[in-house]
């Protein structure tokens, strides 16, 4: 069997989100390949939707979410001749090339809905056969999903977005609620005790984790200021990502709280299972994380756009409260440190709500649709 996963780089989220399954298919026996669609048919295109996303999520989020809620507000779109189905069109003569020469897949699966886009004018064509899944890796449904019918399955991250999905004109027989797939350690728990042991860290101590993200996007140096002030006993890890300007504003600082800083690291797992709560952005990925590690979350500087939607869905279910600036991020923390009972009440809500097997159920809903085909 032979799986073909398509992903495109708009923060790191869609490849770690492909990277998650590919692990899993792989451990099963299955051939893989992931590829970044524009990267592939156009490399120019490839580093301006790059350079583009970082550019505007950071320096212009007022504009990108402008430009989002937009999108999300236009008709659906599904003619091939459409001007956006004619690009994809010319995408996919490209992509062709690499599907008659160097991999044919039996299941094709896109972690963006761009890569979505080129193989669903690819199957109307005629130019491929393979059952398309498409995977939205945030708590809504983006623009432009409701304009691939060609994709035969659509995943999301949880049954109560299906509403919406529908109403955004997907229909209810293409929508899998399985979930955002993480990697699989995400889903296996340590003990608190212990993680907090691997990690050097006062095992006894109410433990706040505080991350910035891959790309470091915020002022985290600012937000541990912030936390640091509540009179409170706890300690800090401080997670500052690839921004180390960050990293040593921090290090240098004088805090009140112990406070453990660290850059890029590869063990986020375990420090979610040695913290109590996370303070991070709600970007799609983490949030599925800390939900698989079944962690309150306490959000602060959403970027405008699917991470808006990310905060509204998590708000109207208990998974988390949010940080503004009339609430900042010190009083938020503050209310939910007041009542052990809240922290209890909102790993309540996690269990009822979060998917921490998205990725093998996934993955055996991929092996079966291998079956099929190779049953036909």
């Amino acid at each position: 069997m032979k799986v073909l996963f398509l992903t495109n780089t708009a923060g790191q989220g869609h490849h770690s989100t492909a990277k998650a399954l590919y692990d899993m298919l792989k451990s099963e026996g299955v051939e893989c390949r992931i590829i970044d669609t524009y990267e592939y048919t156009d490399p120019v295109r490839y580093k301006i939707i790059d350079r583009g996303y970082l550019m505007a999520t950071s320096k212009l989020p007022k504009a990108y979410g402008m430009f989002y809620r937009a999108f999300e507000k236009m008709p659906k779109r599904e003619s091939l001749y459409s001007p956006m189905n004619v690009d994809n069109f010319i995408l996919g003569l490209k992509l062709k090339k690499f599907f008659d020469n160097e991999f044919n897949p039996d299941v094709i699966v896109c972690t963006h809905v761009f890569s979505a886009q080129v193989v669903n004018v690819m199957k109307a064509r005629g130019w491929i056969k393979a059952p398309i899944i498409g995977i939205v890796t945030d708590y809504t449904i983006h623009p432009f999903w409701e304009d691939v019918p060609y994709v035969d399955y659509i995943v999301i991250a949880s049954e109560m977005l299906t509403m919406q999905a529908v109403k955004r004109g997907i229909s209810k027989e293409k929508i899998l609620p399985l979930g955002i797939p993480v990697n699989p350690k995400f889903s296996k728990k340590i003990d608190k005790a212990e993680a907090r042991d691997m990690l050097g860290i006062d095992r006894d101590k109410l433990t706040v984790l505080l991350m910035s993200g891959s790309m470091g996007y915020g002022n985290i140096a600012n937000v541990l200021a912030q936390i640091d002030s509540i009179d409170a006993d706890f300690q800090i890890i401080a997670v500052c990502g690839n921004n180390n300007n960050a990293r040593l504003r921090i290090k240098n600082m004088k805090t009140r709280k112990k406070v453990y800083c660290y850059g890029f690291v590869n063990n986020i797992d375990v420090m979610m299972d040695a913290a109590d709560c996370i303070v991070t952005k709600p970007g799609g990925l983490t949030t599925s994380e800390a939900l698989a590690k079944n962690l309150p979350i306490v959000m602060i500087n959403p970027i405008p756009g699917q991470e808006e939607r990310n905060v509204e869905f998590l708000l109207n279910n208990g998974l988390a409260i949010n940080a503004t600036k009339t609430v900042p991020v010190d009083e938020a923390l503050y209310q939910l440190f007041m009542y052990p009972e809240k922290l209890e009440n909102m790993k309540a809500n996690i269990r009822l709500i979060g998917k921490p097997n998205a990725s093998r159920d996934i993955a055996n809903f991929i092996l079966s649709l291998g079956s099929k085909n190779n049953n036909v």
